[in-house]
C-alpha cells in the first residue's frame, strides 16, 4: 500500500455516540408493538431480533464508522469484522450483509476497492453473503454493513439477563482504542499496533462456536461503551459486579502507553458517563482508561454459570482464544462495578 494515499486516523467505535445521550434521544421515539418483535432498540441489547416461526428468528444489525488504520484493506477488514459480531453476541449466525459506504468524490477510487476489498473477505470468512449495499459520497471515509442472520428464538443471547454468581469471561484484550490512537502519534510501537489489528480482524464467530454449546445466561460484545459501558448494561440495575484487575486481560502496551498520556475522547465519554458508578480498590490511571477504552472489534463479554466457567475458559484458550475468567456477578451493592 506504499504507493497508494493512505487513510486518516479518526475513527472506529471511538466516535461512537456516548451511552447518556444515546438512550435518551431513544426514548420518545415513537414506535409499533409486535409479540413478533423479540428484542429492540428499547432494550439497549447488540441487534435487533424478529421471530418469523416457532423455530426461527431473523437478527438484524448494521454498524459503520470513520477510519481508524491508515490501510484501506484493514479498515474493511476491521469494520466488517466489528458489525458481523452483533450477530455473533446474540447467539446468532451470520446470514447476508449489506455495504454502507461514504466517500469523498476527489478521493482516489483504489482506497475504496481495497475497503470493499478487505470487506468482502471478512464475510467470506464468515460464511454469509455478500449481497449489496449502499454509497454516498461524503468529506470522510465510513464504511460498515448492515447484517442480517438467524437464531433459534429459545436459543437467543441477551445482554441482561445474567444471574447472581455468575463468573465474567471475556474473549478478547482490552485496549485496542489506545494502541491505534498512540501508533498514529508515534507512541505505540509496530507489534503493539499489529497486535491490536490481528484482534480486532478476529470474528467471534469463533469464540462463539465454543460457548453456545454452553448455555450461557448473558452475552454483549465490548465495543465503544468500553467494559463498564458493556458491563454496566449487563447489570441493568439488578447486581453489581466485582473484577479481579490481576485476570482481567488488557494489551500490557496499551497500559504502559495511558502512562504517557494516550487517551481517547470516547474514553473520556465513557469516565463521564459511567465514573460514578465504579469503584477501584487503589488508584491505578492506567487501568481506568483500559476499562473505560472504547474497542473497536472487541470481545465478547459473556456471564456464564459458576459450574461451567472452567470448562468453557479452558476450551476457549485450547482454541487459541485469549479468554479470562475475571469477575463475578454479586447482589446490588451501593457501586455497580468494583474494580479490586
Amino acid at each position: 500500500m506504499e504507493d497508494m494515499e493512505q487513510l486518516v486516523v479518526c475513527g472506529g467505535c471511538n466516535v461512537k455516540i456516548g451511552a447518556g445521550n444515546l438512550g435518551r434521544l431513544l426514548a420518545d421515539l415513537p414506535r409499533r408493538q409486535s409479540p413478533d418483535l423479540l428484542v429492540g432498540y428499547d432494550s439497549s441489547d447488540d441487534a435487533a431480533v424478529i421471530q418469523l416461526r416457532p423455530d426461527l428468528a431473523l437478527i438484524q444489525t448494521v454498524d459503520f464508522f470513520p477510519t481508524m488504520v491508515t490501510d484501506p484493506y484493514l479498515f474493511g477488514r476491521i469494520a466488517a469484522t466489528n458489525a458481523l459480531s452483533d450477530v455473533y453476541a446474540m447467539g446468532g449466525d451470520v446470514l447476508a450483509a449489506l455495504n454502507i459506504v461514504a466517500f469523498p468524490e476527489e478521493k482516489d477510487f483504489g482506497i475504496l476497492k481495497e475497503i470493499l476489498r478487505g470487506g468482502a473477505e471478512t464475510v467470506q470468512e464468515a460464511g454469509a453473503l455478500l449481497s449489496g449495499g449502499h454509497s454516498i459520497h461524503d468529506r470522510t471515509v465510513k464504511y460498515g454493513l448492515a447484517v442480517t442472520g438467524t437464531v433459534h428464538p429459545q436459543a437467543i443471547l441477551r445482554n441482561d439477563t445474567c444471574q447472581l454468581g455468575d463468573h465474567l469471561i471475556l474473549t478478547k484484550p482490552l485496549g485496542v482504542s489506545i494502541l491505534t490512537i498512540g501508533y498514529s502519534a508515534g507512541e505505540i510501537s509496530r507489534e503493539g499496533f499489529e497486535a491490536a489489528v490481528k484482534s480486532m480482524c478476529t470474528l467471534n464467530k469463533y469464540a462463539m462456536d465454543i460457548i453456545r454449546p454452553y448455555g450461557v445466561h448473558s452475552c454483549t460484545d465490548v465495543t465503544g461503551f468500553g467494559l463498564c459501558g458493556h458491563l454496566h448494561e449487563m447489570l441493568h440495575g439488578a447486581f453489581s459486579a466485582r473484577v479481579d484487575a490481576r485476570r482481567l486481560p488488557y494489551f500490557e502496551e496499551a497500559y504502559a502507553g495511558v502512562k504517557n498520556f494516550i487517551l481517547t475522547a470516547g474514553g473520556q465519554r465513557n469516565r463521564d458517563y459511567l465514573q460514578a458508578q465504579v469503584a477501584f480498590g487503589h488508584d491505578d490511571f492506567g487501568l481506568e482508561e483500559i476499562v473505560f477504552d472504547p474497542q473497536t472489534s472487541g470481545g465478547l463479554l459473556v456471564a456464564a454459570g459458576p459450574e461451567k466457567v472452567a470448562a468453557l475458559t479452558q476450551d476457549l484458550q485450547r482454541a487459541g482464544i485469549p479468554a479470562a475468567d475475571f469477575g463475578v456477578i454479586t447482589e446490588k451493592a451501593e457501586k455497580e462495578i468494583y474494580i479490586d
